[in-house]
């Protein structure tokens, strides 16, 4: 079962954590089910950017990208070339290290 290592956030995880994550888990099902609260404002349904995260290690085991995912990820804070949705982003075979960003952009809780 591939290890999902995440990267110290101040909030969610502040002693970084290290999680086992069966293939074809959501890396956002993942962090749910292993208590790190990961924004899901529109419960994983791919329409916003609330779980966004940045894949540091293992981004090409993940599955591609669909152009819905493509399209939000441009409204994600910090976007940088290995970003994903987690809620898209699927686990495969190989271990991952993940950064949650320290900000998201979340309308409804801000009062927009």
């Amino acid at each position: 079962m591939p290890v999902i290592k995440i990267l110290p956030h101040a909030e969610l995880c502040p002693q970084g954590a290290e999680i086992s994550a069966a293939a074809g888990t959501s890396i956002c099902e993942a962090l749910l089910e292993n208590h790190i609260a990961i924004e899901h404002a529109c419960d994983m349904s791919c329409a916003c950017t609330t779980c966004h995260v940045i894949v540091r290690e293992g981004f090409r085991s993940l599955n591609d990208m669909e152009e819905t995912e493509e399209d939000l990820l441009d409204r994600a804070w910090g976007l940088e070339p290995d970003s994903r949705l987690s809620c898209q982003a699927i686990v495969g075979r190989e271990n991952l290290v993940v950064e949650i960003p320290k900000y998201t952009i979340n309308h409804a809780k801000e009062n927009h």
